[in-house]
């Protein structure tokens, strides 16, 4: 699959542009519902606001795509909060950015260089993670090489969800590009002793950094 990126937690940005103040708020969504919910919350929020415009991706593939101006002048506005989220590869992504008039008119080109500045403040201020395909499975081991395995997955930055009894056995769900490294590095630590389960295909998702 195809990576992209997503925003995980929410986050706010804010430019000032002749003393316009455009504010960015970027949420993460998963529906056309829930997108035209935030988007109406946020118009009553800022209900003293002049202009509430918006721009969201939404779908694995990016099916649904949508932007507003909101009565700013056709495509300065939208289109731009838009293109960050194209050309940033982010996806089940809204960003509204809350525009107060300063009186000073921008023209075209100050509100287009406005309204993507703004977008581009708020995500980097929200959580994004960057997604791609994963693989998802059960390994069994005794616990003396447990400590082994867990090492392994310290170095690797791996997770798991651990379950003791007889056995101990790790829930991994962990990035697919990585699995033959971490499993020939197993199968060495442990002499072969560890029982791997039937793999599954998933979606990973890891932290960026900025």
């Amino acid at each position: 699959m195809e990576e992209f990126f997503i925003v995980e937690k929410a986050g706010q940005g804010e430019v000032i542009e002749k003393k316009s103040r455009f504010i960015a708020h970027v949420l993460p969504v998963q529906s056309e519902e829930e997108a035209l919910t935030h988007i109406e919350r946020i118009k009553k929020e800022y209900w003293d606001a002049r202009h509430n415009c918006y721009a969201f991706i939404i779908g694995r593939n990016s099916e649904i795509q949508r932007f507003s101006d909101d009565g700013e002048p056709q495509g300065t506005a939208g289109k731009p909060i838009l293109e960050v989220l194209v050309n940033g590869n982010i996806r089940n992504t809204l960003i509204v950015v809350t525009r107060y008039f300063g009186g000073t008119l921008l023209g075209t080109g100050g509100l287009v260089r406005a309204y993507g500045l703004s977008a581009k403040e708020g995500i980097q201020n929200a959580l994004v993670m960057r997604v791609c395909e994963g693989v998802s499975f059960d390994l069994r081991c005794d616990y003396n090489s447990s400590g082994k395995i867990k090492y392994i997955m310290g170095q690797m930055n791996i997770s798991a969800e651990e379950e003791y009894g007889q056995d101990v056995i790790l829930h991994i769900n962990m990035k697919k590009s990585d699995f033959k490294k971490f499993q020939s590095q197993v199968v060495d630590a442990t002499s072969g002793k560890a029982v791997w389960g039937e793999k599954e295909i998933t979606q990973y998702k890891e932290n960026i950094e900025k």
